[in-house]
């Protein structure tokens, strides 16, 4: 998928309004999941950004994921018709699994999630929280890559077998929790280069994720003005340097482990 290098994570928004600003002030791709419980919320927020906005539906890509208990291959259409509902949209642009966790198998789950591509509902089948293994097996059942890789990716925790695999089979690995819960701030390294180039350790967490192709970040914001400062992040070039002092950060926070 073509992802821009900038989305807007929704976990924990509830209010449909930063969702529309977030349109209007040029996002195009908005992140979301059934176990968040907004998804009305975004489906809201898009209806009136779109208005607001005079965009098309098309413009903008829509993701959402299914719960570990939602992936039983009889489970897959109804929560899908159910996310897709509450969205408001005809098809889900991006349908994650959220974790291969609970109900998930893969000789089942994974062609349930195609039938829906092939009746429309969903248009590209992605995975979240994946390791090498379970990436190597939904390439063999799906016979060809997923559409992108959604995993936890930061300052404080990274994974770099994980982007030689998007690399490898050419598929967008999605950034979640690019600032690390505010935690980037006190990342020596981070706060460095901000201070050279005169931006925050914010820009500068964003502008590292996006320097590691094939990623691209969903940083979660409310403000206008944050949801700018992000956008506006993946234009923030650091040197080569920058990026492998941040690279070469020992300390490693997983904020979403199993």
């Amino acid at each position: 998928m073509d992802l821009p290098p900038v989305g807007l994570g929704t976990m924990g928004i509830d209010d449909p309004d930063a969702v529309a600003t977030a349109l209007s002030v040029g996002y195009r791709h908005l992140d979301t999941a059934r176990i968040y419980d907004n998804e009305a919320v975004v489906g809201d927020g898009l209806a009136a950004g779109l208005t607001a906005a005079d965009l098309d539906r098309d413009d903008v890509t829509v993701a959402t994921k299914l719960w570990i208990d939602d992936l039983g291959s009889e489970a897959v259409a109804p929560a899908a018709r159910e996310s897709a509902e509450r969205l408001g949209v005809d098809a889900i642009d991006l349908l994650y699994v959220h974790r291969p966790r609970g109900d998930y198998d893969p000789e089942a789950t994974l062609p349930a999630l195609d039938r829906l591509v092939e009746e429309g509902l969903v248009r590209n089948v992605g995975v979240s929280n994946f390791e090498v293994a379970d990436l190597d097996r939904a390439v063999e059942v799906l016979g060809r890559p997923p559409a992108a890789h959604q995993t936890e990716l930061h300052p404080l925790f990274h994974r770099p077998e994980l982007l030689d695999h998007a690399r490898e089979h050419g598929y967008p690995v999605v950034a979640y929790s690019p600032l690390a819960d505010g935690r980037v701030r006190e990342v020596d390294a981070v706060a460095e280069a901000a201070a050279a180039h005169g931006t925050t350790p914010e820009a500068v967490a964003i502008a590292w994720a996006a320097a590691k192709e094939p990623v691209v970040t969903i940083p979660k914001a409310s403000s206008e003005a944050h949801l700018r400062a992000n956008l506006a992040a993946a234009d923030l070039d650091l040197t080569d340097a920058e990026v492998a002092a941040i690279d070469a950060v020992e300390r490693e926070e997983e904020l979403f482990p199993e």
